[in-house]
């Protein structure tokens, strides 16, 4: 993969009339608030700019009011010159709208922090760093594109998330500096910290009591696995999207090493979020099933029977333990 500098990324952008900036399926906090950021800050320069996502963002965001600007859909009647995707490791991510990234003719930017990432896109900056909304933050400053208070807030919102709110071992000096940046531009910490830790859906309590009741232990308790199915989203009446957040608790539990959260959906088709305490690189964990990420949180996708899939990942744990 050919990595490009910031300068020619910030040159990239620049340069740009139009854009569409894709973020990946079932969106996170990062995903969301990196490429709001950016459609914002490109818009706020007087350039054409939309977002499109597969899924649009979970309930849980929109207190921030740009999450309806989210669309599921390229305008067919729109010409674009630039496509950028963000917070994807590999194009695939973006589910439905991959084919058309691929052919697309003008140019292509890809902007991530995965260390997994596959350089899919005709120009790359990708740096491993908490967020991508880190690298973001440096991106639309190094543009002259102006962080305003809506710009800052949504880039505050994925550096809180997906950085386990400070508190995931690859926070650096200049995660906290970039935070404390974004703060200076009005940033909100206390509304982002009270809509993402310190509120919940009933339903999403209810979900959560009956999938942390079931944990499994494995590899002499360094192992855990939380299973939701859609059994229990259909009796309790959550959406998937409510169990964002779910893997990180067994990591609390003392002698456990990797946490891994199950999520069924279809019959005999599982998403997997693997998270570590640092001692197992679980982006090879989830390398070995065609998945990927960062050394402390990855994803993949498998198939089968429900013992089958968690022997198979059992096996591939105790491997890089």
């Amino acid at each position: 993969m050919t990595n490009n500098s910031l300068c020619e990324i910030a040159e990239q952008l620049k340069k740009i009339k139009s854009a569409v900036v894709f973020c990946h399926s079932r969106p996170d906090g990062d995903a969301l608030g990196a490429g709001l950021a950016l459609t914002v800050a490109l818009r706020n320069a007087g350039k054409s700019a939309i977002m499109c996502c597969e899924d649009l963002p979970p309930e849980k965001f929109c207190f921030l009011s740009a999450m309806s600007e989210v669309r599921r859909g390229i305008p067919s009647k729109a010409v674009y010159d630039t496509f950028i995707c963000v917070d994807c490791a590999d194009v695939s991510r973006i589910g439905t709208f991959a084919d058309a990234f691929l052919k697309f003719t003008g140019n292509t930017v890809n902007i991530d922090h995965h260390v997994s990432n596959t350089g899919f896109a005709k120009f790359n900056y990708v740096y491993e760093c908490p967020a991508s909304c880190e690298l973001l933050t440096d991106v639309i400053s190094a543009a002259g594109f102006e962080i305003t208070r809506e710009v800052a807030d949504l880039l505050m919102l994925g550096l809180i998330t997906d950085s386990g709110n400070f508190t995931h071992c690859d926070v650096s000096e200049k995660t906290f500096n970039i935070a404390a940046a974004l703060r200076a531009k009005g940033a909100d910490v206390n509304l982002i910290n009270y809509n993402m830790y310190g509120r919940q859906p009933k339903v999403r309590a209810i979900l959560y009591g009956r999938v942390m009741s079931n944990i499994r232990f494995a590899l002499d308790d360094k192992l855990t696995f939380i299973v939701t199915t859609l059994k229990d989203l259909s009796e309790t009446g959550a959406d998937k999207s409510v169990t964002e957040g779910f893997v990180d608790f067994p990591l609390t539990v003392d002698g456990v090493e990797v946490s891994v959260s199950m999520m069924e959906v279809k019959a005999r088709q599982y998403k997997i979020s693997l998270r570590s305490k640092g001692r197992v690189n679980v982006n090879a964990v989830a390398s070995a099933f065609g998945g990927g990420g960062h050394v402390l949180a990855s994803g993949c996708m498998l198939n089968g029977e429900l013992e089958e899939v968690i022997e198979k990942i059992t096996y591939a744990v105790y491997q890089n333990l």
